[in-house]
């Protein structure tokens, strides 16, 4: 009997749990030109924020610059995992360029920490020293802030329509919506500070912008960091699926059982099945691979099928072994 089992299932698509279909690959060709103007638009709003931050003496409009500064880098990563998503596998990289995704991720969020920690030393600083009342210009603060509700507001837009069919769509509409409530609260302290002369005012607000950074951007560095350690998907049960194998026909054993992803989107699975006597079993193989697929949102699936002869015993059987 042929030592393995193997079905591939298609990888531009992936069923999530419960069986609804989406995408499991980054945005088509068709949202190029979203990501391109959305990109455009947010660097030379993070450029005018920052010319005219320094012009008004705010730290809120810098540290909301480097907030849009993160919408411009989580635009071009998924512009990039777009592109990369429509490359195909080589016989250097088999398993494609998923992984690059998960790399900028990674990067993505460090740089932004950084970031965190530089307008937060700032923003201390003026708070403790204190801040001269007329120093910070409150009109420039809510004039370019209120660009910025249009900026994102705009680019929520361009990815509204897709954002019911595609996560990484839906990523980017959330963040950009989101971003464009946080420019209205940027706006609502520049009125503030014009019309009642609270300069400290200003400091005080960029604290709240860069811990909203922080925190959004901690569960981007834990997420990332998962997925770059082979950790299994959060939107997998692990227990479910050995469970789900174990109760397979003709199945006495489940065992080196891994599952991981692939990218961001894209999950696979490999494992050792027991079935004595049960041959090469096409049909099988298949209907597990669309249950898993299915049921669990696992594209990419590996079986190989062994008889459990003791005296060949599967040297990858014990659990603490890799």
């Amino acid at each position: 009997m042929p030592g393995h089992d193997h079905h591939h299932d298609h990888p531009g698509h992936q069923h999530g749990p419960g069986g609804h279909h989406h995408h499991d690959h980054a945005p088509p060709a068709g949202f190029d030109g979203a990501f391109a103007i959305g990109s455009a638009l947010n660097a030379c709003f993070v450029l005018a924020e920052v010319v005219f931050g320094f012009a008004a003496h705010s730290v809120a409009l810098l540290a909301d610059a480097a907030h849009n500064l993160g919408d411009v880098l989580g635009l071009l990563l998924a512009w990039w995992a777009a592109w990369l998503g429509r490359r195909h596998p080589t016989q250097s990289r088999t398993y494609g360029y998923g992984r690059s995704s998960i790399l900028a991720s990674l990067t993505n969020a460090v740089v932004l920490l950084v970031g965190v920690g530089g307008i937060t030393v700032e923003a201390v600083r003026r708070l403790i020293e204190g801040v001269p009342a007329g120093d910070v210009g409150g009109r420039t603060v809510m004039l370019v802030a209120a660009a910025g509700i249009v900026v994102n507001g705009g680019t929520a837009l361009l990815f509204a329509k897709g954002r019911g069919g595609d996560l990484n769509v839906r990523g980017a509409f959330l963040h950009m919506a989101a971003d464009a409530a946080v420019s209205v609260g940027v706006v609502l302290s520049g009125f503030v500070i014009l019309t009642t002369g609270w300069a400290w005012l200003d400091p005080l607000v960029s604290l709240g912008i860069a811990a909203l950074i922080l925190v959004s951007t901690w569960s981007l560095l834990r997420d990332s960091l998962n997925l770059a350690m082979d950790k299994v998907p959060e939107n997998v049960d692990a227990a479910r699926v050995q469970a789900f194998l174990a109760e397979l026909p003709g199945v006495t054993g489940v065992h080196d059982l891994h599952i991981w992803a692939l990218s961001t989107t894209h999950t696979a699975l490999t494992v050792h099945l027991v079935r004595p006597n049960a041959g090469t079993d096409d049909a099988f193989v298949h209907g597990a691979c669309r249950d898993l697929r299915e049921r669990f949102g696992i594209g990419h699936a590996t079986m190989q099928i062994e008889d459990g002869d003791p005296a060949h015993f599967c040297t990858l059987a014990p659990a603490d072994v890799v």
